[in-house]
């Protein structure tokens, strides 16, 4: 999967209308990939699209709020229709909620948007994906899913609800998942997660509280504590283009290149009960990918 056979190739990228996923949608479409990118706000949308008409790929967009099952499931009924082929499907979408909000699904906002939405657009799409392959599944991470853990009792924080240990946790169950599914895909899909760096000027955030967002944003006047937008965006077209991730799965990737995530998320008793858990909370059956 070289830049140099990469205008026949499509990328559908979720949260790809600011920050890193913007940076990123631009730096694919430079490199001739058709860029199917997904975000709430349609004017912003378009704009990226629209910016993007001078270069050698496309960047096209899908509006969708991932925090409810609904939209999920139509978006991927429009991909599906409007793409024959999904050569890296990224889960980039992302917040974080300063109060405990549930969706129309019933299930907590931040744990629905940050790991159920991957989830279930992955299963959603994979026979699409892995009639391209050779495919790629990234997903956006963060370093932050280290200071969590899973509690199957309370997995949406019905009780003491706390903003940072929702995000950190929908993180931890996002690893979780992608390591598991890299165990189940044929050989010729891969499956990686990375870790963007601390991004201040993200939308991450924009649900906050005020003084978390101020806090975001007195952090990134402080040198060397903030990643520019770009440098996460290197990282994410790394792993959807770089050979060295072509045949490499169930990596977990920082600034410093591959490393181990958190003991949990790699135990493989933790990440089959978090999949069954999933398949239960968006009604699929969790027996998937099939076998062959």
């Amino acid at each position: 999967m070289s830049t140099s056979n990469a205008t026949d190739r499509v990328v559908l990228l979720t949260g790809g209308t600011s920050g890193i996923g913007r940076s990123a949608a631009t730096e694919l479409a430079e490199r001739g990939w058709t860029v199917a990118v997904v975000g709430r706000d349609r004017t912003r949308g378009e704009a990226v699209a629209a910016e993007a008409s001078s270069l050698s790929g496309a960047i096209r967009f899908h509006r969708a709020d991932l925090a409810t099952q609904s939209a999920v499931r139509s978006l991927a009924t429009e991909v599906r229709d409007s793409y024959d082929r999904l050569d890296a499907l990224v889960h980039n979408a992302g917040l974080s909620s300063s109060d405990r909000v549930e969706t129309d699904d019933g299930v907590e906002r931040t744990l629905a948007v940050n790991h159920l939405a991957p989830y279930l657009l992955t299963h959603e799409l994979l026979d699409l994906v892995r009639s391209s392959a050779p495919a790629r599944i990234v997903t956006t991470s963060s370093e932050l899913h280290r200071r969590a853990a899973l509690d199957f009792d309370d997995f949406q924080f019905e009780r003491d609800y706390d903003a940072v240990q929702a995000y950190s946790r929908s993180k931890l169950a996002l690893t979780a998942f992608t390591l598991e599914l890299a165990e189940r895909l044929p050989d010729d899909v891969t499956a990686n997660c990375f870790h963007p760096g601390f991004v201040p000027s993200t939308e991450l955030f924009r649900d906050a509280s005020l003084p978390t967002r101020l806090l975001v944003r007195a952090a990134g006047l402080v040198p060397g504590v903030g990643t520019d937008p770009s440098e996460g965006g290197d990282r994410l077209v790394r792993l959807v283009t770089d050979p060295a991730f072509g045949d490499r799965t169930g990596a977990y990737v920082t600034g410093g290149g591959v490393v181990s995530p958190s003991d949990e998320a790699a135990d493989p008793e933790t990440r089959r009960r978090l999949w069954q858990h999933s398949a239960e909370l968006v009604d699929v059956d969790s027996d998937w990918p099939p076998v062959e």
